[in-house]
């Protein structure tokens, strides 16, 4: 993981680039239960305003550890 937070742009697209094609087949991404009970947890805190979100430019400081969160 530390490799994506430290990578640049160009490189997190190549690699982007490389999965693209198997995210895309049908049925090929699936989530498991627990996965989506995770993300509707997290929806639900930040529809209610109980959690923090960040824009596109704001995470990408976070993640280049420019900025604290």
């Amino acid at each position: 993981m530390a490799y994506l937070a430290d990578a640049d742009d160009s490189k997190v697209k190549a690699i982007y680039t490389l999965l693209k094609d198997d995210m895309q087949e049908e049925g090929s991404f699936k989530l498991t239960e627990e996965q989506l009970q995770i993300l509707n947890e997290e929806h639900h805190l930040h529809i209610t305003g109980q959690s923090k979100s960040y824009t596109r430019e704001e995470a990408g400081q976070i993640i280049k550890g420019q900025r604290g969160f």
